[in-house]
Formats: structure tokens, C-alpha cells, sequence
């Protein structure tokens, strides 16, 4: 017989890796002819010894698994008591399991003192635990986020909750109940207050930016401005001295007439006067004035436009004229020497702000006129087309184009290549940012042949009505 210290031994030689008892005594027994049922008995404690083998790799892994189970328990017991928002998990019965301290503090009470109540002692008024009560009774697996109830907090003073509900389910996909996510309103309400006032003031700060460039690039152009408004003028002055002297000289024919100067003299002085020729004459002179005077309105009614804030203005116009009259001002500015060749569409309706897109055109022809600056041919091409429901201009010169490092960081704020004192590095930002609120895109690229091309694509007028209408 094998006693049960026999057993203990050959178990610790087993977990010592040393060659177990049981083997070398099978052997002996072999090799002495034992009986078959001592060969019985060593199978038996053969299997014993691998039994207890087993069981000590399973209480090692056990104790593994714990340290693993008693790690999670940690970290979820430290992000639940971080947490800021409040946190209820409960059954599908409304009973409530676990509660983080956010909870409780803002509650009053202890967090182990709400275990095992229900979810509905916790709300201040009959309207909220009768919406909580249909929740719980229409639980179908479906999340319900932003709904606004009142907790009961210990002083009995009702805090308004805005909470977020999601099913919880188990490893086999079975719904045991809830899990009830919140943050109180007020400190959400000043949230959204404060990021309302964080956007106003972006969008402020964003009109002014638009509003100092518009000036700067308009200082830049102020002699092309004043060189467009000089023509128009000059033609109206120029009229209204011929004018001066055609009223003179009928001043003096019509006193002749009224004092009764004989017919003879009286058609003599006509003729030394020119009457005729002078009658015939005014109307021109008379419709000249009024075109440039017309022509002066309406300069200075779109120096007013452009130099004006903006206002968000969303109105029907024709980008042509838009595009014609920012060419007029650069080139003005830039020289005889800067050749621009317009080739648009007949008429380009687009909606939007015409001062903010004639800054955008305006600081693409003025850029450029400064890439041409050491060019030996200065050029500028500019080509329109539609294309679908979008117009699409595009702005080639005979620049040496963009470098292949820049072009991904053209448009970026404060970026420029030009030397100090010629440019803010704003321009092209504010540009794509103005054309991307009017539901365009502004690309840069390099032209095949040479040259730096910009493309400005923007949605017609009549596609958006479409659209809108359907």
C-alpha cells in the first residue's frame, strides 16, 4: 500500500520537474514482474499526480485572471470617480445598480445609499418620472439622447438634467437594462453661451480681416481708382465748358433778336456766331455729359460697394462686370506695360456679394502683375466658361508660376513670397475663405506652358434657384 505522504511526495517531485516517484517505481515494479494490480495502483496514482498537476495551472491562471479583473475594477472605479458627468446604471426594472460620485455630489446624498432604489426616486416632479416611466416601458434597444428632466437634490431643490440613455446588454447579446448618461443644463447652457459668443467674435474678428484687406488692396489701386474717375470727369468738364460757351454766344443772338437788330445784321451775327452749327452740336454735347456724369456715379457707386463692410449682402449680379471693373482698377494702377486679355461669357448671374468677389478678382490680377514684375513678357489671360450649373474663370499669366513647395501652402494665412512691406500674406486666405461662402472653389496650379493659373469656380444663379426650388 502507497500511503498518502507517499502521495505528497511524488506530487511535489512532479511540480519540482524532477523525475517523478511513481515513474522509477513503475519501472522497478516492471522489471520485478509485479502483479496486475500493482500495475492498477500506479496507473491510478499516475492519473492523481496529473489531476493535481492540472488543478495548480488552473489556480495560477486563476490568480492571474483575478489580478487582470481586480486591474479593471481599479481603472473603472478611477474613470467613473473622474468622471464630470453623471453616470446610473440600472436594471430594466428601473432598480439602480451603480452610480458614479458625480451623481451623488450634485444630488446631496451618499453614492452606496442610492444602490438598490429605483432610478425614479431620483426625479423632483411627477412630469419627469412619468416620461422616465415610459421609457422603461417602451425599452425596444433604441438610444434616447438630450432629454430633459429634474433630479431631486437632498435640500429638495429640482436641477434640471439633460440626459442620454443607452441599453446595456450581456455577453450573449441579452438586454439586462440601462446605462443613464447627464450633465446639469445650466453648465450646458453656458457652454453654448460661451461658444456662441466665441463665434461672434470670430466672425468679427473675420469681417474685420476681410474689411482691412479690402482697404489695404484698395491703397494699393488708389491710382487706378483715381485714374478711372479722372476720365469720366474729364469728359464732363470738357463738355461743360463748350457748354459755357454755346450758352454765351446764344445769350448774345437771342438779346440781338429781342432788340429788334435789323434782319440783315441780325442773320449776320447768326452766322458769325454759328448758331446753326451750335444747335446741332448740343445734344451730343448734352448726352456726353450725361454718360459721364452716369459713368462717374457709377464708379464711385462701386468704390462705395467695395469699400463698404460687408454685410453678408446676397443679391443677383453679373460677375462680368465684376471681374471688368477689378481688371479696370489693377491695370490702372499697374501700367501700360501689364497687358490683361478678358475673354468671359456674354452674361455670368451669380448670387452673392459683389465687393467681397471683386476683392477676390482684384487680388488675382494684382498678384499677378507682381509675379510678371521681372517677366519680359507681363500678361495675364483671363478665360470664362460653363461648365454644367457652375461658372469657371480661370487667371493664367506669364509669371515663372508657383514653386512646387508653395503650392500646397499658397492659400494658408500669413504665407507670402513677396518682400516685406509688399504684401500681408492675406490675400489668397481671405480670397478662398470668400469663396468658399459662396459655395465656389478657388485652386491654384501651374500651367503646362508656363505660368501660374488660378481657377475660380462658382455656382450660378439660376442652377442655385433650381435647386432650391426642387
Amino acid at each position: 500500500m502507497i500511503t498518502p505522504s507517499d502521495k505528497g511526495v511524488r506530487s511535489a517531485s512532479v511540480l519540482d520537474g524532477e523525475p517523478a516517484r511513481s515513474a522509477a517505481s513503475l519501472e522497478m515494479l516492471a522489471a520485478a514482474g509485479a502483479s496486475a494490480e500493482d500495475g492498477i495502483w500506479l496507473d491510478v496514482i499516475r492519473k492523481m499526480d496529473e489531476v493535481y498537476n492540472d488543478l495548480l495551472q488552473y489556480e495560477v491562471a486563476l490568480e492571474e485572471k483575478n489580478a487582470t479583473l481586480e486591474d479593471t475594477q481599479q481603472f473603472i472605479s478611477s474613470v467613473l470617480t473622474s468622471m464630470s458627468d453623471l453616470l446610473i446604471v440600472c436594471s430594466r426594472a428601473g432598480v439602480i445598480e451603480s452610480v458614479n460620485e458625480a451623481l451623488a455630489s450634485l444630488l446631496g446624498v451618499d453614492a452606496a445609499a442610492l444602490h438598490g432604489r429605483t432610478v425614479f426616486d431620483l426625479f423632483a416632479d411627477a412630469d419627469s418620472r412619468e416620461h422616465a416611466g415610459r421609457l422603461f416601458a417602451e425599452q425596444d434597444g433604441s438610444k434616447v439622447e438630450d432629454c430633459e428632466m429634474l433630479l431631486k437634490a437632498a435640500n429638495g431643490s429640482a436641477i434640471p438634467v439633460s440626459l442620454n440613455c443607452t441599453p446595456r446588454y450581456n455577453g450573449v447579446g441579452k438586454m439586462l437594462g440601462l446605462v443613464i448618461t447627464g450633465r446639469p443644463v445650466g453648465e450646458l447652457r453656458r457652454a453654448y453661451q460661451a461658444l456662441r459668443r466665441a463665434h461672434e467674435d470670430l466672425k468679427t474678428t473675420q469681417q474685420q480681416l476681410i474689411h482691412s484687406e479690402k482697404m489695404a488692396s484698395l491703397g494699393r489701386l488708389v491710382a487706378g481708382v483715381a485714374h478711372e474717375l479722372n476720365n469720366p470727369i474729364s469728359f464732363v468738364y470738357g463738355n461743360t465748358v463748350a457748354m459755357k460757351r454755346y450758352a454765351e454766344r446764344i445769350a448774345r443772338y437771342l438779346a440781338a433778336v429781342h432788340g429788334e437788330m435789323p434782319r440783315d445784321e441780325r442773320e449776320a451775327l447768326r452766322a458769325e456766331l454759328r448758331i446753326d452749327r451750335l444747335l446741332d452740336d448740343l445734344p451730343s454735347l448734352i448726352d456726353g455729359t450725361v454718360e459721364g456724369a452716369e459713368r462717374t456715379r457709377d464708379i464711385v457707386d462701386a468704390l462705395k460697394r467695395f469699400s463698404a463692410p460687408d454685410r453678408d449682402e446676397r443679391r443677383h449680379f453679373d460677375l462680368g462686370e465684376v471681374v471688368e471693373r477689378a481688371v479696370q482698377w489693377v491695370g490702372k494702377a499697374t501700367g501700360s506695360q501689364f497687358e490683361v486679355k478678358l475673354e468671359l461669357p456674354a452674361a455670368i448671374t451669380v448670387t452673392g456679394s459683389p465687393g467681397q468677389l471683386q476683392q477676390v478678382v482684384m487680388n488675382l490680377v494684382q498678384n499677378a502683375a507682381d509675379a510678371t514684375e521681372k517677366s519680359r513678357e507681363r500678361r495675364l489671360e483671363i478665360g470664362g466658361r460653363i461648365e454644367g450649373a457652375d461658372v469657371v474663370i480661370e487667371f493664367r499669366d506669364s509669371g515663372p508660376g508657383i514653386a512646387e513647395d508653395n503650392l500646397d501652402k499658397i492659400f494658408d494665412p500669413f504665407f507670402t513670397t513677396k518682400p516685406v512691406g509688399r504684401g500681408t500674406g492675406l490675400g489668397l486666405a481671405i480670397s478662398y475663405g470668400i469663396v468658399e461662402r459662396h459655395g465656389g472653389r478657388l485652386s491654384a496650379a501651374n500651367h503646362p506652358k508656363g505660368g501660374a493659373l488660378f481657377t475660380l469656380r462658382l455656382p450660378l444663379a439660376d442652377a442655385e434657384g433650381s435647386a432650391s426650388g426642387a
